[in-house]
């Protein structure tokens, strides 16, 4: 059995996540976080929080999970978010084709066209996991989750496929409610949905699943907001695009000080990212010889990307596997929602000196086209707000004209503004970095890496900061002098903001395996010495090693715990006595 099956079985059976709707058969793409998945997921949002919101002064938002059709088809998804699906031809069984060929070992780009894949399904043989039969010809297939919204069929919208188009469409409200801040930071944590052709993968693929993403916008002339100087001798292991077209391993270790003089990365923003994600997986028990960085080539990238870096973590039976992406967006997506919106969304640069400036910008005169065409008057306006007076300029000055639909306006139809101007400062559209995390893969990596057996036993060496019950506390025996000293310790713990897992009736050795199996850090044991001298003994999880301490100090122990301290450095300290 894989690693990854034991730590299915064991997510499972101690409630960390399993398959939804299972007393109906299961819906594949759709798994349920049960309630220590629960916490353990929320412990490391909040630790992502603190790392990449927090810390850095930037601001949260909570945007709808369903967009209306302008939202996508302005951010491009509507012609670019798919994948290449095929059939096949005996059982009707749908696959991405991309998946078919990984899983019989043949590495494919990303974004191939259907014949280049059919070329490669042919040429490598690759029949119907399900059923053998012959797969047939491969097409595009939208991997948005499309609605409608309120009861008027043609009122079409889209559950989001990522976070970050709510933080685009809000750029301009956030920026003038916080004083036209710049640069600015824009996060948001929350349901991500995709139609998904066919996951096959448990929590690794998901169609819905839970982001972590950030919008951080800046000036391209001037990115100085994070000082690197401190992180130059920091190494990477990096898969960059030259790299990967010469064959020459899985990566290659770099200092953020050879990135940047070789030009790997260009933004220091962007890189400063890459290097706070591979921090925050080692907090979380990733080593860094376990993460890298590949670029994505041309023709993998998302339409709105200019560089991409995948974050990916190595696991036993998928590979490496992407938890992040960080993304080089430009301005594209706040272009776009200006010109299908109609709305300027810019922010000003002071200049070192004035200078002069040439408006050139034609207006349209709303009463003038509505006389001429008063039946087309909503249509033409409608389609004229998605440019610029700039822009209509220049194509009124190159065409002599603009139509839309079978109307042909003129100059005359507009208000033209040509004049001169001196000026201190000038607007402009911000560029965008984006780190974007996979909560749930992110998740179930950190149960992956924390997985370990000792003999026949099962052990959940989660750091004492993300494990979902800080402390067990269990009564030696079933009587109620043990148990009203355990419940009294209990009650200590919770008071001081604690969770805890308080059992009895089995033996002790049971106990302990089945809260070293959820991962709890710390058990303290009540006997029959506790009603004499008021100790209890304090267990490690991971070492089995057990000292006697005082019930009084158990709160500060789990505490300093939880800080980060060792077991062992917290019992030293302490003086407490060993009972091994």
């Amino acid at each position: 059995m894989s690693k990854a099956d034991k730590v299915f079985s064991l997510a499972r059976r101690r409630g960390f996540f399993w398959p939804a709707y299972e007393i109906y058969g299961g819906v594949s793409g759709f798994y349920v976080w049960g309630p220590y998945g629960v916490l353990l997921k929320r412990k490391i949002r909040d630790l992502w929080r603190e790392l990449f919101v927090y810390n850095l002064g930037f601001f949260e938002i909570d945007s709808p999970t369903i967009s209306p059709y302008i939202v996508f088809e302005a951010s491009g998804h509507v012609e670019g978010f798919k994948d290449v699906m095929v059939t096949c031809k005996s059982c009707g069984k749908k696959f991405r084709a991309d998946t078919l060929l990984k899983e019989k070992g043949v590495e494919v780009e990303e974004g191939l066209k259907p014949e280049e894949y059919l070329d490669l399904i042919n040429r490598e043989g690759i029949k119907c996991p399900s059923c053998g039969g012959s797969l047939g010809d491969p097409d595009y297939f939208m991997t948005m989750f499309k609605t409608t919204i309120g009861p008027y069929s043609d009122a079409i919208g889209f559950l989001r496929p990522e976070t970050a188009q709510g933080m685009f469409v809000e750029f301009k409200r956030i920026y003038e409610v916080f004083r036209k801040r710049f640069p600015i930071g824009i996060a948001q944590i929350g349901r991500g949905f995709r139609n998904e052709i066919s996951p096959r993968q448990g929590v690794i693929r998901l169609r819905e699943f839970d982001m972590m993403e950030v919008e951080y916008f800046f000036d391209p002339e001037n990115d100085d907001q994070f000082d690197l100087d401190e992180y130059m001798d920091e190494t990477l292991n990096i898969l960059h695009e030259k790299l990967i077209r010469e064959g020459g391993g899985e990566y290659e270790t770099l200092t953020v000080k050879e990135i940047l003089e070789r030009g790997i990365v260009e933004h220091k923003s962007m890189l400063y990212f890459m290097v706070l994600a591979q921090r925050f997986l080692e907090i979380l028990g990733i080593p860094k010889s376990r993460q890298r960085f590949r670029e994505k080539l041309e023709g993998e990238r998302a339409h709105y990307a200019r560089k991409v870096f995948d974050q990916e973590v190595l696991l036993d039976k998928w590979g490496w596997v992407e938890v992040s992406g960080h993304a080089d967006r430009t301005n594209y997506d706040l272009s776009r929602h200006a010109k299908y919106s109609g709305e300027e969304i810019a922010v000003e640069r002071l200049l070192p000196e004035p200078k002069t400036v040439y408006i050139r910008e034609a207006y349209p005169e709303p009463k003038k086209i509505k006389e001429q065409y008063p039946d087309k008057i909503g249509l033409v306006m409608k389609e004229l707000s998605r440019y610029s007076p700039s822009e209509l300029y220049k194509i009124l000055d190159e065409n002599g004209s603009i139509e839309v639909d079978d109307v042909k306006l003129d100059k005359s139809f507009f208000r033209i503004v040509e004049e001169e101007k001196r000026v201190t400062v000038e607007k402009f559209i911000p560029h965008v970095v984006e780190p974007s995390f996979g909560l749930d893969r992110i998740t179930y990596a950190v149960l992956e890496y924390s997985y370990t057996e000792r003999g026949d036993r099962v052990v959940l060496s989660l750091p004492a900061y993300i494990a979902p019950i800080e402390a067990a506390v269990y009564p030696l025996l079933d009587r109620d002098d043990l148990k009203g000293v355990a419940a009294s310790i209990v009650r200590d713990l919770e008071m001081a903001g604690f969770r805890v897992f308080y059992d009895y009736g089995d033996s002790i050795g049971r106990l302990y395996a089945r809260g070293d199996e959820i991962g709890i850090p710390v058990a303290f044991t009540v006997d029959l010495r506790s009603l004499n001298d008021d100790t209890v003994t304090v267990r490690d999880r991971d070492s089995w090693r057990q000292y006697r301490i005082e019930i009084n100090r158990v709160v500060e122990f789990v505490e300093r715990l939880v800080e980060g301290e060792s077991f062992e450095s917290i019992a030293s300290s302490m003086g407490l006595e060993s009972v091994d």
